[in-house]
């Protein structure tokens, strides 16, 4: 889902669930939104993807929704829920794997599929490009496509083996941090 602009040459490739959205809290668990109107888009969010596209980075979610797979989460709810983020966020595309770890595809984070798949269809540089996430899998999706990583430690998980480039608590944290390392490299 989504059209890339070929006037990028890298990405802030993005998970979706807790560093876009919040997560919910279902049966003392938390979740990704099971409907549109659970969805709540965290603070800070727009202004800090505004701050990325102002560095002229491509901003392409990738996400795995394993409930499909598992039949507790409709893919045409997914694919609301991803309509009302582009139509919210300045983000470009949305990259979904459906599946479940048994399905043994080779979109599902932590493999570098989803982010393989949006750099050869918008043109990306992966090496110029960094993944973002709050999960392991997200930082070994990154690492595993070439990319600096980003993980946004939520308190949920355990530190990343190994371990990310940056690490910070909020997307809006992240931005400040790519945006100093940008200036650096720009030097």
């Amino acid at each position: 889902m989504g059209i890339c602009s070929l006037n990028y040459q890298r990405a802030i490739f993005l998970d979706r669930d807790g560093v876009l959205n919040a997560l919910v809290e279902h049966n003392g668990e938390l979740c990704p939104p099971a409907s549109l109107r659970e969805l709540q888009i965290l603070p800070g969010t727009k202004d800090a993807l505004l701050k990325l596209r102002g560095m002229r980075f491509a901003l392409i979610v990738v996400t795995n929704q394993p409930g499909v797979a598992r039949g507790t989460l409709k893919k045409s709810t997914v694919e609301a829920i991803h309509r009302e983020l582009l139509e919210t966020l300045p983000i470009q595309g949305i990259y979904a794997c459906y599946h479940d770890d048994a399905d043994k595809c080779h979109c599902r984070k932590p493999k570098p599929g989803l982010l393989l798949d949006a750099a050869r269809e918008c043109q990306i540089s992966l090496m110029d490009s960094y993944m973002v996430g709050d999960r392991w899998r997200d930082v070994e999706a990154g690492q595993g496509a070439g990319c600096r990583t980003v993980w946004v430690d939520l308190g949920e998980e355990k530190r990343p083996s190994p371990p990310p480039d940056i690490t910070v608590h909020s997307l809006p944290e992240a931005v400040f941090c790519v945006s100093q390392e940008w200036k650096e490299w720009l030097r």
